[in-house]
């Protein structure tokens, strides 16, 4: 009997420290919570620590789009002065290249936009010209560089590249189906993705 006593004791013992350890638990949980909105609302959150996209890829583009940019830079208002960009490795050596695209009345028209393909040290592929976006990356290879499928006009267009390039103005290049677009990765989802906008 005291036996059966004893271990009911223990048992009880063993539930109410579990209890007591979910509740700490769950006040801590409460407590980073409460914090975290308090430090938000008031402006005092500490955001140094969240990982930016990529500074050194933003500062790159900035710098290689002042010297593309430089006879037009005089004409460009502030409101032109922006850009979006997705990082990919077009040719699988380890290092992402540049997909950088604007979205502004300066550098769009009724075919739609311009944008650049920079290497990952800046220095340019290409640039395109009468471009809608997202830009489709194939599976597809020319010159160990993946081919590009572009909507221009409201047809897909295939871009190879060839001699180092790939064509600038897609309008004019091989239509294909919008159904080869499928099993290919998105770069420049600007409306899609909601990318962040760079100020250059």
């Amino acid at each position: 009997m005291k036996r059966k006593i004893l271990m009911a004791f223990v048992i009880l013992g063993m539930i109410s420290c579990q209890n007591k350890e979910k509740t700490e638990k769950e006040n801590v949980v409460e407590a980073v919570a409460n914090d975290t909105l308090t430090k938000t609302a008031t402006g005092s959150a500490d955001i140094s620590d969240a990982p930016a996209k990529d500074d050194k890829a933003v500062q790159l583009i900035r710098k290689q789009l002042l010297v593309l940019l430089k006879a037009d830079l005089p004409a460009l208002t502030k409101d032109d002065r922006f850009f979006y960009y997705s990082a990919f490795d077009l040719n699988n050596d380890k290092k992402d290249e540049y997909f950088v695209g604007f979205s502004n009345a300066y550098f769009c028209g009724s075919g739609g936009c311009s944008g650049y393909i920079l290497n990952n040290d800046g220095s340019l592929i290409n640039k395109f010209t009468v471009t809608d976006f997202p830009i489709y990356v194939t599976t597809s290879v020319s010159e160990k560089f993946y081919d590009l499928i572009v909507v221009s006009g409201g047809k897909f267009h295939l871009l190879k590249l060839k001699n180092g390039k790939y064509p600038s103005n897609p309008s004019v290049q091989e239509v294909v189906k919008e159904d080869a677009s499928r099993e290919s990765a998105k770069v420049l989802d600007i409306d899609g993705k909601k990318l962040e906008k760079y100020s250059f």
